[in-house]
């Protein structure tokens, strides 16, 4: 098994040799607050290669945003190859809403728009620096519930930390001496003006949701009781649901003669 120090060189050494090969100069990433992009940003920083953190509230709840500049400043603090922006989209998102009201916007929707409006801002940038957009989806979240949105954070060139599970972020997030703030903050979307968790909206928590994604694999869910049926429960619905995040595009495929 690799440790996590090991694990921390590989990956960042993956980032690197793609970033050489694809002739890019700049690694461009969207900073939360949480501990994923903390993971990803610090990742990227190791490369050399200089890297974009940027923070991009949009009404964000002022722990998160502090949060996010708090490990900008982390970053740049220990490596010089990091800069650190804040792009504050609250007035574009404001206005891009007031033009859709007619149209009667969900509350989903509305959250969505957050996550594709940083999307938009962050291959602005790389597009302007000729640089990537570093994703920071974990295993969890890409490949067993699809929690992200749909071309918002699901929108990126490459994905370092996507085969990890939470549990092992947080590993190589102790390692790599992440700020403890952000170690211990409850994992969140921050797309929501009430603060709701992942868990919150979820309904079971990361630990539970990696149980349920290892035995997931032809397992039936009459098999389960109580509290491991209803997380299995949980697990089995959303992977169903959001299966079309974590697929192809289908593609009509026309017959040739």
């Amino acid at each position: 098994m690799v440790s996590d120090e090991g694990l921390s060189e590989e990956i960042s050494g993956w980032i690197g040799d793609y970033a050489e090969k694809n002739g890019v100069l700049t690694l461009v990433v969207g900073i939360s607050g949480g501990i994923d992009s903390a993971v990803t940003s610090t990742l990227a920083a190791m490369t050399g290669i200089e890297t974009i953190a940027l923070n991009m509230p949009i009404m964000q709840d002022p722990s998160q945003y502090d949060l996010s500049n708090n490990h900008i400043r982390w970053l740049e603090e220990n490596w010089e190859n990091v800069n650190g922006r804040v792009v504050d989209l609250t007035a574009s998102f404001e206005a891009l809403c007031s033009e859709l009201d007619s149209e009667g916007l969900s509350d989903l929707a509305r959250a969505n728009t957050r996550a594709r409006l940083r999307m938009a801002t962050l291959y602005a940038i790389a597009g302007s620096t000729n640089g990537i957009v570093i994703g920071t989806g974990n295993k969890v979240e890409d490949f067993g519930v699809g929690f992200f949105t749909k071309y918002g954070d699901g929108g990126v060139d490459i994905s370092p930390i996507a085969d990890l599970y939470k549990s092992e972020v947080y590993s190589l997030g102790s390692e790599l001496g992440i700020l403890p703030e952000i170690m211990s903050a409850p994992p969140t979307d921050g797309l929501w003006n009430d603060g709701r968790t992942d868990e919150e909206q979820i309904g079971a928590s990361y630990k539970e949701l990696e149980w349920a994604m290892e035995e997931s694999e032809g397992s039936a869910l009459e098999n389960y009781s109580g509290r491991e049926r209803e997380v299995m429960g949980i697990f089995q619905k959303l992977h169903e649901q959001n299966k079309h995040k974590m697929s192809p595009i289908p593609v009509f495929k026309r017959v040739r003669k």
